[in-house]
This record gives C-alpha cells, structure tokens and sequence, in this order.
C-alpha cells in the first residue's frame, strides 16, 4: 500500500507541474498579444494620421497614413486571430490538465482514506485475534486448574492418611500447568483450529471411506474430526493431558500416551492409515526411525503413513517456525524421510509439499534486458532457498 501511495503522488505533483507549466505558456502568449508589434506599428500609424489631420494638411495628405493604418489593422486582426486560437488551445489543454490534475488528487486522498481505514481494521483484527488467542489460554488454563483440583484433592486424601506422597504423586501436581504452557504456545503460534483443518484438508484423500486411521500426536483433534466428518474412524493419541480433553469434549476416540507404545500396541496389520502432522521434529532419529518400522508393521495391505513435519529447505520456516518452538530437536529433511520409509518397505513414496509462500517471495523485475534475465534467475534461486513451502508431508504406502 505505501508503494501505491508514493506512485499516486508522484502522479499528482507530475500532474501539477504539467499544469503550471501550460499556466505560464498561457501567460506568455497573452502578454504577447497586448505587447505585440503589430500593436506598437498600429499605434505609431495612427498617432502620425491624428497629426497630419490636426495640421490641417487635408484628408488628401493624410490618405495615405490612413491606407496604411488600415492594412496594419488587417494585419493585426489576422495576427489577433493567430493568437487568440493559440490561447484558446491553452485553454483546453488547461482545461483537461486541470480535470487530471482533479482526478490525480482523488486517487491520492483516496488511497490515502483506504490506507487509514485499512490501517484501523488491521489494528482491529489483531485485537481480536490478541483476544481471541487469550481466551483460549483462559479455558486452557481453567481446564489445568481443574485438573490439578482433582490431583491436589486426591493428594490431600493421601495426607489425610498420613502417608507420605510418592516423588511421582507429587511431580503430577506440576503436569497439567505444563501442558496447558504448551498447549498455549500451539494455540498462539499454530493457528486456530480453522487454520490447521484447512492445511490438513487435503490428506483426507489418502484414507479410504470406513478406514480405520491412528493419529499420533493429534493435538486438538482437527484432522480427526475431518475424518469423521468424511465416514471414517481414527484413534488419537497425544503425550499433552489438555489436547486429549479437548479431544475428548468433541466425543473423539483419543487417549493419553507415548506414540510408539500406543502404535506398538496396535494389531499387526490392522490400520488402514497412520497420520502424523508436526510431530517427528520432536523425535529423535531412532525414534523416528522405529515410528516408521511400526507404522509399515501395523499397516493393512493398501495402508498408507503420512509424516508432516517442517521443512528444512526453507529458511523462512527454520527461521519462523522450526527455531519458534523449543521442543523441536531434529530438523528431518526431506528425502531422508523419503529414505527411511523406502527403506522400511513402503512403496511410490511421494514429498507433498503444502502453504506455499507467496507473499513472502521476492518479486522479479521486468524481462527487457539480457541483465535482467540474469538477475531474475538469481532472485528464482533466493526464492527457492529462502521461501519455499513451509511445510512437507512424506507419503508412503503399503505394497
């Protein structure tokens, strides 16, 4: 918006100075036709005419001068008529420049006006946001306060008894005001629920109608509900007791616990898919090595594993959101995913690439020259290092 401000601007004062300028040409050309010499020639014809008939010379004497001022007149009419054409077209072109000049005007105050508005709407919609982002921690934080009544209460009976609570009793006391601190920070920095169902969207198309899909590390329980919505059943699990009751308050199958022991436990062959969205950069390599055994293990014939995680090969999303979150330990790069879930014997294992960075890139310049074919491969080559998309998905299927 300010580029356009500053353009419109620059529109309007060319447009003033075109005007000032065709302003002075009109000036000039007036001063001419009053100062003109066929005025001055005039004016001697007849003062010389006005003293040859006060000497009494006669109208024969003065005949001549008289034939002369008349021509002279003749000649100033068709140079006044010259230059009145002349002013006229100053005029007109005065005229429409000043009718630009309006309209360069308009343009500005309006862009302006919208700047203005859009400025207050944009602080407003980041109020509401703010707002809306501290009443998720509110309820978050309500429902750990809730939790940590019942554990305080039960504790308190454990006292009432004298007996001395286990080192394990008393570190649950701490546990759900560290889950609500993370549950928090995704609600911040992830995005709404309507944000993650439509990045997650386009997976549904992976999972056959009836499958039967587990969900590792399913948050919020969005991906869930979508499968529900679309006629299929899933399991979730997650490590985080907030994530789980917000599951379980939507009437979601989910359950706390560690991913590899729930997928472990899991009948061989008996998942149509497994899902995992933003969780394997929590991992370390072995474990995430032996999610993928388990997963290719656990899978029915035609089932298929998707790990979505953060892209590595852009430094917008290491910068923005890998690094943002201080859980993360192990950037996954692209094809050594692919490599780990060829290797455990899944077959056509794709790289879905999601959120492209549009925004955010860097904006060629206009091909007219050899020098700027040059400069936009280079600005091709930043873009695809510096923004590409955000996010990847790994896709595997079982033969």
């Amino acid at each position: 918006m300010k580029r356009t401000i500053e353009k419109l601007h620059h529109e309007r004062v060319e447009k003033e100075q075109d005007w000032l300028r065709r302003f002075q040409q009109l000036e000039r050309a007036a001063r001419d036709l009053t100062k003109g010499k066929a005025f001055v020639r005039i004016d001697e014809r007849l003062d010389k005419l006005e003293k040859t008939l006060a000497s009494n010379a006669g109208l024969e004497a003065a005949a001549p001068d008289l034939l002369d001022a008349l021509r002279d007149m003749r000649g100033v009419q068709a140079q006044g008529l010259d230059s009145l054409q002349t002013l006229a077209g100053l005029l007109s072109e005065l005229h429409r420049l000043g009718f630009e000049l309006g309209d360069a005007r308009d343009r500005e105050w309006d862009a302006l006006g919208s700047n203005h508005v859009g400025m207050i709407f944009k602080s407003m919609e980041w109020r509401v946001e703010k707002l809306a982002a501290a009443y998720d921690d509110v309820s978050l934080l309500m429902r750990s306060f809730l939790a940590l009544e019942d554990k305080l209460g039960r504790l308190l009976a454990v006292l009432e008894k004298k007996n001395m609570p286990t080192p394990r009793e008393a570190a649950d006391l701490l546990e759900p005001i560290r889950d609500w601190r993370y549950a928090g920070f995704e609600t911040r920095f992830r995005g709404g629920e309507e944000d993650i169902r439509r990045q997650q969207k386009a997976y549904l198309e992976l999972f056959p109608q009836g499958g039967r899909v587990l969900d590792l590390g399913c948050g919020r329980g969005e991906f869930m509900d979508m499968l529900r919505e679309n006629g299929l059943r899933s399991l979730g699990v997650d490590l985080n007791s907030q994530m789980v009751g917000l599951c379980l308050d939507k009437g979601l199958d989910c359950r706390r616990g560690d991913l590899l022991e729930v997928l472990a436990g899991e009948p061989d062959r008996s998942l149509d898919g497994v899902f995992s969205s933003q969780v394997v950069e929590h991992l370390g390599p072995e474990a995430i090595r032996r999610l993928v055994e388990l997963a290719f293990q656990k899978l029915k014939s035609g089932g298929t594993l998707v790990l979505e995680t953060v892209n590595p090969l852009s430094v917008f999303a290491l910068v923005h959101i890998y690094f943002l979150d201080m859980s993360h330990r192990t950037p996954v790069h692209p094809q050594a995913l692919r490599f780990l879930l060829e290797s455990a014997g899944f077959e056509n294992v794709e790289l879905r690439e999601s959120q492209p960075l549009e925004a955010e890139r860097l904006q060629a310049l206009p091909a007219s020259a050899e020098a700027s074919d040059i400069l936009n491969r280079n600005i091709d080559s930043l873009n695809a290092l510096l923004f590409a998309p955000p996010n990847f998905a790994a896709v595997g299927r079982k033969p």
